[in-house]
């Protein structure tokens, strides 16, 4: 995950049953590339031990025994100004209270009031808690000053109530981390919207004509456009994916939808990842084709084409500065890549060979050759989905600049 690679990550740990999920998120940061250093509170080493941190991190855990030891004039501001973040997760009422009013009691809130970082809060508390007035008075306070707020999530809580104070789960906390991280990338300012998945034609209210696409390349390119800070929505066919943290997500089946979604847009870079189809029944019928009646014969017409439309409306240069596609295919890829790239009007076309067993469909890996409407022309090696849009996203940037 290149936006977490040698970056710092200082996690705060506080006195909540919350704490145990921290492990996890501990281990997925560092496993993202990220040095974790952590610091838990005398409350949160209740909960789990810094040698479970340590294991996770293979690094030093900090707890307040630390802050009157031998480093103690210079630790918590070594810790804080270091750091490239201060997660702290979960964060109690009790934490929030004493950030929002410069108590520095603990290591980890004289290391909050020292840090020159962005700070990431994730709430966990039981119920009433996070509703209360002070609760949410202080957490507005932090906002205003900057502090980053992630979750909490509505749920079971450990009393057995059913309310607002879950800590969001870790995979949901390392994508607000990234947004975090990514604010000021090279997207910073610019809006971009990107399409996802297979449309869906329907036959009658059952079936569907579809295709094979996952949608995993264009989740993909929406993380790596969020990860350069740019602000993304996502117009999603059906797929099994989870939208990434911080899109905003634009919910189609038929080619139709996606295109009638996308006239209601305007931004700084459209790219285009879903696998729109080219033809839809000519009819959909009310009810449900029955087997006793007979094989159908169903009548095919032409769906929508999406970039087409886009274009011959003129909408190009004032709604989308820039316009990337695909290209997947199964004969003759550059060819049709060049073509589709001329007669679209795009600025870019990635091109892909879906017969390839290790790349294009339902897989985690990608190999595309980049089409340029300059000519120019760039063949990315085999590759995972991820590092694949990164490359696209890096482009894409050039091309607004």
């Amino acid at each position: 995950m290149s936006i977490l690679s040698g970056k710092r990550i200082l996690l705060g740990v506080t006195g909540s049953i919350a704490a145990f999920k921290a492990a996890d998120l501990a281990s997925k940061l560092t496993q993202s590339g990220a040095e974790v250093d952590v610091v838990l509170t005398g409350a949160g080493e209740k909960f789990v031990t810094p040698l479970t941190f340590q294991s996770v991190t293979g690094r030093r855990a900090f707890t307040d025994k630390d802050l009157w030891g031998d480093e103690a004039h210079v630790l918590h501001v070594n810790l804080g100004k270091k750091a490239d973040l201060l997660v702290i997760a979960p964060c109690t009422a009790n934490t929030i209270a004493k950030m929002a009013h410069g108590i520095a009691d603990s290591l980890l809130t004289v290391t909050a009031l020292a840090a020159t970082c962005p700070i990431l809060v994730a709430p966990a508390m039981d119920g009433g808690m996070f509703d209360h007035p002070a609760t949410q008075e202080n957490l507005e306070t932090l906002q205003t000053r900057g502090v980053l707020v992630a979750g909490p999530a509505a749920g079971h809580l450990a009393s057995g109530l059913t309310g607002i104070g879950r800590m969001l789960e870790p995979m949901d906390i390392l994508g607000h981390v990234r947004l975090a991280l990514g604010k000021n990338g090279k997207l910073a300012g610019k809006k971009v919207i990107v399409t996802a998945g297979g449309t869906q034609e329907a036959i009658d209210p059952v079936r569907v004509i579809t295709n094979h696409s996952s949608g995993k390349q264009g989740y993909a390119l929406a993380q790596a456009a969020l990860d350069e800070g740019a602000e993304v929505t996502l117009i999603t066919t059906p797929t099994g994916l989870n939208p990434p943290i911080g899109a905003r997500v634009v919910r189609v089946k038929s080619a139709q939808d996606m295109l009638d979604a996308l006239m209601n847009e305007t931004a700084d870079a459209l790219v285009m990842a879903a696998a729109a189809a080219d033809f839809r029944p000519k009819e959909t019928a009310k009810d449900k084709l029955k087997k006793r009646d007979g094989i159908p014969q169903i009548q095919l017409e032409a769906a929508p084409d999406i970039l087409k439309a886009i274009s011959s409306q003129g909408g190009v240069p004032k709604r989308f500065r820039v316009m990337a596609g695909f290209a997947a295919e199964s004969r003759d890829l550059l060819q049709n890549a060049s073509e589709k790239l001329k007669s679209k009007g795009l600025d870019l076309i990635a091109a892909n060979n879906i017969s390839a067993q290790d790349a294009g469909f339902a897989v985690e890996t990608n190999r595309i050759t980049l089409l340029f409407a300059d000519g120019s022309q760039e063949n990315l090696p085999l590759m995972s989905k991820t590092e694949a849009a990164e490359k696209i996203v890096a482009h894409i940037a050039r091309l607004l600049e």
